[in-house]
């Protein structure tokens, strides 16, 4: 069985699952797919299935719809809402989010409500691997004995391996094949599977020894960036008080060539990854005794970012005789990250919120989210608006949240009364300019 499934992803005759077809998933099945392999795309949105298969047309901004056009036409590339369809397929990867709830905690619902949906059409000789990012523990303690419920035994009949997803929405230098790969196996067998799984898809592979190396060094590379942002995002502060251009002081600081890693200040943190994985250890390492306050500490200091742009907002607007209050103030930029249509977690949606809440008229501009999406926490019945010099002009501050390179940065500050940069944009000394 197991040299079976061995020759067959080496030969591509196998058939590869993906469930989720979001801004991991996506991607991840179009290398699997563009290779020559079979894929299954599984998704509950109807809209993201039709949108593959009827118009091969892409629903996330920086994958080209002719690459899915391609393997659909292919016959690679196959996208379904029915989970039955599990019975068809050798390899199933789990490319599910993994939130928080309203505590802090992580909920797991979306991984585990997916894999019992798919227990009645698991078999024997298939493999599992979850990518989704999630605290130490979660693959041997909430997924193997689900399977193993089933009658399959791990490592013999049913494979399972954790390799966390790498993905980074719109960096043009790094694709999904270039990005070394992480796995780790329930067992040796099954790290054996997952290597052979991954190994033609992916340039470089990284076995490590457990499933739970695996979930914990996914959590270092993104808590070591929050914990960096945050002490950016702190020395930024201290550095205002003392009128001192930070973005001045990074540039500078990044030329010593060893010894310091740039990080960049902001709004706050966005993406699915960097606001939620030291929550997901925090509240993991409570269950051994162990309180991370260095983890917990860089948290607070980016939670708190949001609230100290909006001070500034009302600093600036205090200094042209407006308040707050009733002021229209454009957000410019919806997305979390620049260049990229990705929302979740943006900061922009918690400014806009903060603004809402004193009072102020909110419109954003952000070409890549044409309205404003379905959120859990947050609706503004809103759509983008057109950068002409009509809407500039009418605004009484204009909060660069989103530094997208499309934007007209030089038309934006002839026509604007005040700015609010967030992001460094303006490195000049501009009377109408300042920087937060």
């Amino acid at each position: 069985m197991i040299n079976n499934l061995i020759e067959n992803f080496k030969n591509k005759t196998s058939v590869i699952g993906i469930i989720g077809m979001g801004y991991v998933g996506l991607p991840l099945a179009l290398a699997f797919a563009e290779l020559d392999y079979k894929v299954i795309g599984f998704d509950s949105g109807e809209d993201k299935v039709n949108k593959i298969i009827k118009n091969k047309e892409s629903y996330i901004n920086h994958i080209k719809s002719d690459r899915i056009k391609s393997c659909v036409e292919k016959e690679n590339l196959d996208a379904t809402t029915d989970l039955s369809k599990i019975q068809e397929v050798d390899a199933i990867i789990l490319c599910l989010p993994t939130p928080l709830n309203k505590y802090k905690e992580p909920d797991l619902s979306y991984v585990i409500n997916s894999l019992e949906s798919i227990l009645p059409y698991l078999k024997k000789g298939q493999i599992l691997s979850l990518e989704s990012t999630t605290y130490p523990g979660t693959t041997e303690e909430e997924l193997r004995p689900r399977i193993e419920s089933k009658g399959f035994s791990i490592g013999k009949d049913f494979f399972l391996v954790y390799s966390p997803e790498r993905e980074d929405p719109g960096n043009i230098n790094f694709t999904t094949r270039t990005v070394p790969k992480v796995i780790g196996g329930s067992t040796a067998r099954c790290l054996e599977m997952g290597i052979a799984l991954y190994g033609d898809v992916i340039d470089k592979v990284v076995p490590v020894s457990s499933t739970q190396v695996g979930e914990l060094t996914k959590l270092l590379e993104n808590i070591y960036r929050a914990v960096n942002i945050g002490l950016v995002n702190e020395m930024k502060i201290v550095a205002d008080k003392m009128n001192i251009d930070i973005w001045e002081v990074i540039e500078a600081a990044a030329t010593k060539p060893f010894g310091f890693t740039p990080f960049y200040p902001g709004p706050g943190l966005g993406g699915h990854c960097i606001p939620i994985d030291p929550f997901y250890l925090t509240w993991k390492a409570r269950e051994y005794g162990i309180n991370t306050r260095f983890i917990e500490l860089s948290g607070e200091v980016n939670a708190g970012m949001p609230e100290w742009v909006i001070h500034k907002v009302m600093e600036g607007l205090n200094e042209i005789g407006k308040p707050l209050k009733n002021a229209k103030v454009l957000v410019l930029g919806l997305a979390y990250k620049k260049n990229t249509d990705d929302t979740r977690e943006t900061p922009s949606v918690k400014l806009m919120e903060l603004l809402r809440q004193r009072g102020a008229e909110v419109y954003y501009s952000d070409p890549y989210v044409p309205s404003f999406p379905k959120m859990r926490d947050h609706h503004f019945d809103l759509e983008s608006i057109e950068l002409n010099i009509k809407n500039l002009e009418k605004m009484d501050c204009i909060l660069i949240s989103t530094n997208h390179d499309c934007f007209d940065y030089d038309f934006i500050l002839e026509n604007s009364k005040l700015i609010v940069d967030t992001r460094g944009v303006y490195k000049k000394i501009y009377k109408n300019v300042i920087k937060a």
